[in-house]
């Protein structure tokens, strides 16, 4: 295989946009219409997420050792929309047939031998990983048990899994309602996993939202939703972490540094020790700082710091501006270990700030899944939107 052709070839299939999905997806159900089944009624959201995700990954086929895990994560994850083996074929051949028509003179018989190739190492590679997980469901299911409206746009769910369901603080999960059926969409735990196994979740409205609307405006308690499995090491610690951390968390990109906090929290009641953290919650508006109470109560305990920011009220008597600027300006961090979780622009904004306030980007630990295409938790719907970039 060519990697130089197979990635070079895939730029210019980019660039003709959204043409490439919509030939992908009619050759697709065309030809195999009962694949149409497995994929969400409107089609608006998914775009170009499956095509967009095997082109990257196949395109980086010279790098596989990098992206297997990956590339096992991705197969493994499409249990949930019951893909078996005996659809990769199908998929194959219509992502074979779009290259064929965007590229034109440019698609060789050498070329396509390459594409071949590589797709087929890659398919082997995913359904390998689905067959090996086969001993573990490919979702929970879970009862709302409760729901509170905590400010204008952002709800608050506690779920009950009706199996156990075993994560770490940190991590995130593809959830399922039933109102908006196999559109799954990324969230992460609230909390630390708990003795009752019970899960809180944050969930801001999104404005044209599909799911975050559907959350926040019509699930109910009593309602059952599926759980797809835990992924995400970036902002998960062991329980044995030694240093300090400086968190940085725009809108509900809070969660799963709110479970990390909780981790914290019973390692210190239960040894007097825990690292010493700061937080920084950045938030448009004042009343979207949803978790105040709680932060400002836990911001009593010896180890732990609490910074609010508003970017869009100039009338606010605390920190003012972007929190990744706000949290650059707010201290000494060299040495300390940052986490940071929002949206793309706020990751990347805050990124770059604490890179010149002297936290090396080693340090600096966000989520990020790249080719995964809807398993890129900070761009998810309602997952964790950046409100104070």
């Amino acid at each position: 295989m060519d990697p130089a052709a197979l990635q070079g070839s895939w730029q210019i299939v980019a660039k003709s946009g959204d043409d490439v999905p919509l030939f992908f997806y009619s050759h697709l159900f065309l030809s195999h219409p009962e694949l149409r089944e497995l994929f969400p009624i409107s089609m608006a959201a998914q775009r170009d997420k499956l095509v967009g995700a095997l082109g990257s990954v196949v395109s980086s086929v010279d790098r596989l050792e990098e992206v297997v895990p990956l590339i096992q994560q991705l197969g493994r994850e499409h249990r949930r929309f019951s893909v078996v083996a005996e659809h990769y074929g199908a998929v194959g051949a219509s992502l074979l047939a779009t290259l064929k028509h965007f590229l034109g003179p440019a698609w060789t018989p050498e070329l396509a031998a390459d594409w071949s190739a590589a797709y087929g190492l890659i398919a082997r590679t995913m359904v390998e990983a689905a067959e090996a997980a086969a001993d573990t469901p490919a979702w929970w299911t879970a009862e709302v048990t409760a729901i509170e409206r905590r400010t204008l746009d952002v709800s608050v769910l506690r779920l009950q899994p009706q199996e156990h369901y075993d994560y770490r603080a940190g991590q995130s999960f593809a959830m399922e309602i039933p109102q908006r059926p196999r559109l799954w969409r990324y969230f992460s735990p609230a909390n630390a996993p708990r003795r009752d196994g019970s899960i809180e979740l944050h969930v801001q409205l999104v404005d044209g939202g599909q799911v975050s609307t559907s959350i926040v405006r019509s699930t109910k308690v009593g309602d059952t939703v599926r759980l797809g499995a835990p992924i995400g090491t970036a902002l998960t610690l062991p329980d044995d972490f030694e240093g300090d951390l400086l968190m940085v968390a725009g809108g509900t990109g809070l969660a799963p540094l709110r479970a990390v906090l909780e981790q914290l929290d019973r390692r210190w009641q239960v040894t007097g020790r825990t690292p010493r953290t700061h937080l920084f919650h950045g938030v448009r508006m004042p009343w979207s700082l949803y978790e105040r109470e709680l932060l400002s109560q836990l911001a009593n305990r010896p180890w732990f710091d609490y910074t609010e920011a508003v970017s869009d009220d100039s009338s606010y008597p605390g920190a003012r501006g972007p929190v990744g600027t706000v949290a650059a300006r707010g201290g000494s961090w060299q040495g300390r270990t940052a986490m940071v979780c929002g949206s793309p622009a706020m990751v990347e904004h805050t990124v770059a700030r604490l890179a010149e306030a002297g936290i090396p980007r080693e340090h600096i630990r966000f989520e990020s899944f790249g080719a995964a295409g809807d398993v890129n938790h900070s761009q998810q719907e309602a997952s964790r939107q950046g409100d104070g970039q």
